[in-house]
């Protein structure tokens, strides 16, 4: 596996935004991303943090499908 991207939460919700995801809701600095994705409504919570921990992105990565 290539080694993760230091990358901000809100640059990870604009990429799932342009890839279908619609946000459902913010509270605090966490923020809620939904969508269909075959099996029923997925749900992925991605923290605004200025840098993601690498698990956290790791884990919104395989939830969400979604390559960098």
């Amino acid at each position: 596996m290539p080694k993760l991207p230091q990358i901000s939460g809100w640059k990870i919700v604009k990429l799932l935004q342009k890839e279908g995801w619609i946000l459902v809701s913010q509270k605090g600095s966490h923020v809620k991303l939904s969508k269909d994705l075959g099996l029923g409504k997925t749900l992925v919570i991605v923290p605004q943090h200025k840098v993601l921990k690498k698990g956290t992105l790791s884990n919104i990565l395989k939830t969400s499908n979604l390559k960098i």
